[in-house]
């Protein structure tokens, strides 16, 4: 099996930001030491923007450090044979099992998502680690314990607008010059094909694109048609 992990960005946070490289760094170690095949580190400024292009190079150098300066990659299984790491295994298999078990009771992951048991769990799990945080039972440095009081300031990508303005200049004169009374007849057959039981609904959607139909004007008919999703444990 082939693994991919990502470093939490849940984890970071916006006091003391530099302190974020550190986790992320622990982080990514406990990856590669659990044997992931792939890997993505988070910028430290996240908490506050897009990541700069320095943010990003300091995670792609983390996962470089680890990899060229460790030696930890040229072990197969560095932490082989530990017991405490098998303990946490097995603790971990059998937490899976009460939970597969669970939603093996409630008949199925879908019928589990239609009546908001994942979407609870994660809420009330969400709601008790903020608790321990504020409570001072989980330790967070620069939030919670050794907080400076110094103001936080780190430079944050800022986001030109011409890219967006480029855009909608460039959909209204593709709008302008394209076949109105085709598009029009394009899309309204893609709205027949959303209604039928039997049409193609991907042969409706590459006439329309091929009469300059946007992505945005076919998922409006969807929206229409198909209505949109809201999640049932939140609703």
């Amino acid at each position: 099996m082939r693994a991919h992990a990502q470093t939490a960005g849940v984890s970071l946070v916006a006091q003391q930001p530099l302190n974020n490289v550190v986790r992320t760094a622990l982080q990514a170690l406990a990856g590669v030491l659990g044997g992931v095949q792939s890997l993505h580190t988070n910028s430290y400024d996240e908490t506050y923007a897009l990541p700069t292009e320095e943010a990003a190079t300091v995670a792609l150098r983390t996962q470089q450090i680890i990899a060229e300066e460790t030696g930890i990659p040229q072990v197969a299984d560095p932490l082989g044979g530990s017991y405490f790491l098998e303990s946490l295994t097995d603790q971990m298999e059998a937490e899976a099992g009460r939970y597969l078990a669970k939603i093996d009771e409630l008949g199925g992951m879908a019928r589990a998502i239609e009546v908001g048991f994942p979407q609870r769990e994660i809420a009330n799990a969400a709601y008790q680690h903020q608790r321990q945080i504020d409570g001072g039972e989980r330790v967070v440095v620069g939030v919670n314990k050794y907080v400076s009081g110094k103001p936080e300031r780190i430079p944050t990508l800022k986001i030109d607008h011409a890219p967006e303005e480029g855009q909608i200049a460039r959909l209204a004169e593709l709008r302008g010059r394209r076949n109105g009374v085709a598009a029009t007849k394009a899309l309204d057959g893609v709205r027949r094909a959303c209604e039928s039981e039997e049409a193609n609904l991907m042969d409706a959607v590459l006439i329309a694109v091929k009469q300059s139909v946007t992505l945005g004007e076919i998922c409006q008919v969807f929206r229409q048609v198909f209505g949109e999703h809201r999640d049932p444990g939140y609703v």
